[in-house]
C-alpha cells in the first residue's frame, strides 16, 4: 500500500481520466495521493476532487511561480482552506525562475508558512536553487512544531541531512530511476528510511521506463522499485514504512484517511 505525497490530479493532463487513472493506481498499490494547490484559482477544483476521489487528500498553497498572486485576499482564502487541508503547499522558493522576485517569493513563502503554524498543519516544500534561503527562512518560523516535507528533493546527501535536523522528510521522485542520475540515488541511499517519503510529481517528473510521458499515479511503483533496489530491501517493505511516514507526517489513520479533529 503506497502513498503519493505529491500528485497534481487536479492538472488538465489528468484530471479527464481520473475515473481511469486512479483504479490503475490501486492496482498497482497506490491508495492514496496527496494533491498541492498551485494557484488560488485551482482550490476550488482540489476540494472537489477530495470530496468525490476518497482517496484524494487536498493540500492548498501558493507555489513561488504565483507569488504575486498572494495578496491579503488570498491570504484569507487560504485561512478558510486551512481547516480542511491535509497540508499548506505547495510552497517554498524557486531561485530558476526570472520572476516573481525572490523577495516577492521570500514574502509569500513566510506568509503561508505563518498560516500553517497557526492551523498546525505540515509544510510542502518546493525548492530550486533556493536551499540556504529556504532553510534559513523554516528554521527561523520555527518548522520543528508542524513539519514538512521537501517535495522531489533535488539536493545534496548535506542538505538532506540539514533538512532532517529541522523535522523535514524527503520525498522522492522519478528523477531516481533516471539512468544518469546522481544526486537522487545518492540520497535514496543515505536518508533513514524513516524519513523517507515516495511521490510522482504526476504529471511530471515520469520515472525510466516511461521518461518523456505524461505521468500517473501508477508510475509510483517504478519510482518505489528502484529505491527499494538501492536499499536493498523488499518493495513491499518499503510501501511499509513509507506509508507509515506518510501516516505519521500528516496525522493520517491506518486507511491513509485523515484522524477526525477535535
Amino acid at each position: 500500500m503506497f502513498f503519493d505525497s505529491h500528485c497534481h490530479l487536479d492538472d488538465p493532463r489528468l484530471r479527464p481520466r481520473l475515473d481511469t487513472l486512479i483504479p490503475e493506481a490501486e492496482h498497482a498499490g497506490v491508495t492514496a495521493f496527496l494533491v498541492p494547490g498551485v494557484a488560488p484559482e485551482g482550490w476550488p477544483e482540489i476540494e472537489t476532487l477530495a470530496l468525490r476521489y476518497h482517496q484524494a487528500l487536498p493540500a492548498y498553497g501558493v507555489h513561488p511561480m504565483h507569488a504575486d498572486q498572494l495578496t491579503p485576499t488570498t491570504l484569507s482564502e487560504l485561512r478558510r482552506y486551512a481547516p480542511f487541508a491535509t497540508a499548506i503547499g505547495e510552497i517554498g522558493l524557486d531561485y530558476l525562475l526570472p520572476s516573481p522576485s525572490r523577495k516577492m517569493q521570500q514574502e509569500a513563502f513566510r506568509a503561508q508558512l505563518e498560516i500553517a503554524r497557526e492551523a498546525g498543519l505540515p509544510v510542502l516544500l518546493h525548492c530550486r536553487r533556493a536551499f540556504d534561503d529556504l532553510l534559513a527562512i523554516i528554521r527561523a518560523a520555527g518548522i520543528q512544531a508542524y513539519g514538512g516535507v521537501m517535495h522531489s528533493f533535488s539536493g545534496s546527501v548535506e542538505t538532506a541531512m540539514t533538512c532532517l535536523r529541522l523535522g523535514l522528510h524527503i520525498s522522492l521522485s522519478g528523477t531516481v530511476t533516471y539512468l544518469n542520475a546522481r544526486r537522487p540515488v545518492d540520497v535514496a541511499a543515505a536518508v533513514p528510511l524513516e524519513w523517507l517519503l515516495l511521490e510522482t510529481d504526476a504529471p511530471d517528473l515520469s520515472p525510466e521506463p516511461h521518461r518523456g510521458e505524461v505521468n500517473v499515479p501508477a508510475h509510483l511503483l517504478a519510482t518505489a522499485r528502484r529505491v527499494a533496489q538501492i536499499r536493498d530491501i523488499p518493495v513491499e517493505e518499503l510501501a511499509r514504512i513509507t506509508s507509515e511516514n506518510a501516516r505519521r507526517l500528516f496525522k493520517l489513520d491506518h486507511s491513509l484517511r485523515p484522524r477526525p479533529r477535535h
